[in-house]
């Protein structure tokens, strides 16, 4: 089946809500089709080689680079929707196309981007529920925890860079938040939980080998079944996305 063209959507809006985060609001008439549940699931950003967003130049038969982002917030009514950007910079150009986009991104501009992807749903019939993600999975935890029940109880660790990133999200009021800094270990932190009683329902997303760390402890020590799991590393340390991408699918081998 032919993949759908990707849309060009307009920087509405562009804030730096902490010192290590920007939110992007893109419009677009098309976004109207995307579907209502679609908060929390991912979407392609488009570049060329160089990092810039206009693609009319590009070679015929090359293909954009693409990177991938989620949708914090979406809104049919306006068209809109909301992406989260960690501010982050390395000394590899390649490898921070979007992070230096839309901190200088302008309002008016137009970019590129292909989706929506979906995302496993959490089952929200659990006894109680454990969220965990880093920086880069903050977006995704905060739309996936809108859709909690309303006595949902459990747990959401999240990881900021500094303690200036933390952010108010909305979340049930037995859902304790705990947040931690790049200087603990977020393995770690879940692992000294309470462990509660009952079925879980778990959403971890995070860098590959805490990730990793993860998925063996709730597996092998807690005997968590599969299908109460959802788990993904959102990237991999020292590595550029289409590198992580490969690990990914080498480690989804090795797993199954």
């Amino acid at each position: 089946m032919k993949k759908p063209a990707p849309l060009q959507l307009t920087v509405e809006n562009s804030t730096q809500v902490t010192p290590n985060m920007q939110r992007i609001l893109l419009k677009g008439d098309e976004l109207a089709n995307f579907p209502d549940g679609c908060e929390g699931s991912y979407i392609k950003l488009l570049f060329n080689k160089e990092g810039g967003v206009d693609l009319s130049k590009l070679p015929q038969g090359e293909r954009p680079i693409m990177r991938t982002y989620t949708i914090r917030r979406f809104s049919a009514a306006k068209c809109t929707i909301e992406v989260d950007f960690v501010r982050h910079l390395s000394d590899d150009l390649t490898s921070g196309f979007a992070t230096r986009w839309a901190i200088s991104a302008k309002v008016g501009e137009a970019v590129n981007i292909a989706g929506p992807g979906s995302i496993k749903e959490i089952n929200i019939e659990a006894d109680w529920f454990l969220m965990v993600a880093d920086m880069t999975a903050l977006p995704a935890l905060s739309a996936k925890i809108r859709q909690l029940p309303t006595e949902a109880k459990g747990y959401a660790v999240i990881q900021v860079t500094e303690k200036v990133d933390v952010q108010q999200i909305d979340v049930p009021e037995n859902i304790q938040v705990i947040w931690i800094t790049n200087q603990e270990s977020l393995a770690t932190k879940v692992k000294a939980l309470i462990w509660l009683s009952g079925t879980v329902s778990i959403w971890t997303a995070c860098e590959f080998d805490a990730m990793r760390e993860l998925r063996s402890y709730f597996q092998n020590d807690k005997q968590v079944d599969r299908e109460h799991i959802y788990i993904s590393s959102y990237w991999k340390n020292g590595v550029t996305e289409d590198g992580h991408k490969v690990l990914k699918q080498q480690d989804a081998q090795q797993s199954q």
